[in-house]
């Protein structure tokens, strides 16, 4: 019997990668070749999006920085 290991609390998961090996047929195999570009172009927006909303994080101002409009009624 095999044995299946236990993940380890605290430890983070390693991050996938995806390999692709050539196996010549006739005709392609249309179905995998599509799911690996989709898992690609799932693992590129993910990316993408994680990229942004550092950025904006980093962009937004906080409510501490942010000046006061305080309205007088001496007008």
């Amino acid at each position: 019997m095999s044995r299946t290991r236990k993940a380890k609390a605290g430890k983070a998961r390693r991050e996938r990668s995806i390999a692709i090996r050539t196996i010549r047929r006739q005709p392609p195999d249309l179905r995998k070749l599509s799911r690996a570009v989709i898992a690609q172009a799932l693992a590129e927006a993910e990316a993408e999006a994680a990229a942004q909303a550092i950025a904006a994080a980093d962009q937004a101002p906080s409510a501490e920085n942010m000046p006061s409009h305080e309205v007088s009624d001496d007008e």
